[in-house]
């Protein structure tokens, strides 16, 4: 069984990896699905079925319970896991699941990196942002940045973001494969702040973000 990792926070919760190498029937007899998590598999073709499957087991072995919880979406499709206080977040890429359980709001991105990420650069990434990228490592920093804005996304979990208006992430050198940098969102009468944690793992860069608690 690959779990790759599994880490209790020092900020507070669980983050956990899944390396996934089982074929869809293992993860289908282990699970035991909900019908409502089966109609969505239905739904689902090719590798992102297996990515699907996977997280919800790395959340399982996460959780230490005997008997699974299902996957419960709100109304703005965030998933929560069934008894339980603990808020949740996944993200999978390729061979890769990732998953975050904490007690305050959380959000978490796994992405392998790719050069095409600086196609869509202007989308994402505000000025101040943008002018502390160095050369000799631009895809790397682009990608915890990319990365950081989707977590922080997840974290707040209502949708209707817009990366550079809404996701503020403070600029940050990217001198170590692993560090802590500071993030904000603010919408309308919505403002929160977080801390962010990211590291490369193999080819894949990982950022996790947890809601900083009210001063």
């Amino acid at each position: 069984m690959p779990l790759y990792l599994h880490e209790h926070l020092e900020t507070r919760g669980e983050l956990g990896l899944w390396n996934i190498e089982e074929e869809e029937e293992w993860f289908l007899h282990n699970l035991l699905l909900s019908p409502m998590e089966l109609r969505q598999l239905s739904k689902m073709k090719g590798r992102r079925r297996l990515e699907w499957l996977a997280v919800r087991q790395l959340v399982h072995t996460m959780s230490g319970r005997e008997k699974r919880g299902a996957f419960i979406k709100d109304e703005f499709g965030k998933p929560h896991l069934e008894k339980s206080t603990y808020h949740i977040s996944i993200s999978h890429s390729e061979t890769l699941a990732a998953a975050i359980a904490g007690p305050v709001p959380v959000g978490i991105d796994i992405q392998k990196i790719v050069p095409k990420i600086t196609r869509i650069a202007h989308k994402f990434l505000r000025e101040e942002e943008r002018e502390v990228i160095a050369e000799h490592n631009l895809i790397e920093h682009m990608h915890f940045y990319w990365g950081a804005k989707e977590a922080l996304y997840k974290a707040y979990g209502r949708r209707e973001l817009d990366f550079r208006e809404h996701i503020f992430i403070e600029p940050f050198l990217l001198e170590n494969p692993t560090g802590a940098m500071q993030g904000s969102v603010i919408k309308g009468d919505f403002s929160a702040k977080y801390q962010l944690y990211f590291r490369t793992i193999q080819d894949f860069v990982l950022v996790y973000a947890l809601e900083s608690e009210s001063e």
